[in-house]
């Protein structure tokens, strides 16, 4: 398995695993060629100074799973800078094989080369599984999240 950022080319994959659930069915569009909303997202996470990484999982040529990780300076606590997870799938074909923990790992591993003091992110409380994951890794949920849609 290779994990590595995502290609222009991997976009459909990776809409295609964020679409494959019920809560992403709701919210993603899976078209041919993706909505333009995608390609200038993804164009704008690839620019040289963007802190936006892309990362995918790759088996045998095939992308397998993807996260999106971001580094965000800050002032609170000392300055730190802190990594933000989001945008987790793995292929549902691909699931339970370590697949996941190995891009995880990845993650935080580029994390703490950054300088990072804190990953973080949020879970859908309808994913009870994804949330037995993240305990899994070592994550605690010590803050409750909160969203407003706009």
């Amino acid at each position: 398995m290779d994990i590595r950022h995502a290609d222009f080319d991997d976009l459909p994959a990776i809409v295609a695993m964020l679409a494959d659930d019920p809560l992403g069915a709701s919210r993603e569009r899976l078209e041919s060629p993706p909505p333009r909303a995608y390609i200038d997202a993804f164009a704008q996470m690839n620019t040289e100074e963007s802190d936006n990484h892309l990362l995918v999982a790759e088996i045998n040529g095939e992308v397998v799973a993807c996260l999106q990780l971001t580094f965000i300076p800050g002032i609170s606590r000392l300055g730190m800078t802190r990594a933000q997870i989001e945008g987790v799938r793995v292929h549902a074909d691909h699931r339970g094989k370590g697949i996941g923990e190995a891009l995880f790992k990845h993650a935080i591993t580029r994390a703490k080369a950054r300088g990072c003091g804190l990953v973080q992110l949020t879970t859908d409380l309808t994913r009870p599984e994804a949330k037995k994951f993240y305990d899994a890794l070592g994550f605690v949920a010590s803050h409750a999240g909160m969203k407003l849609a706009l």
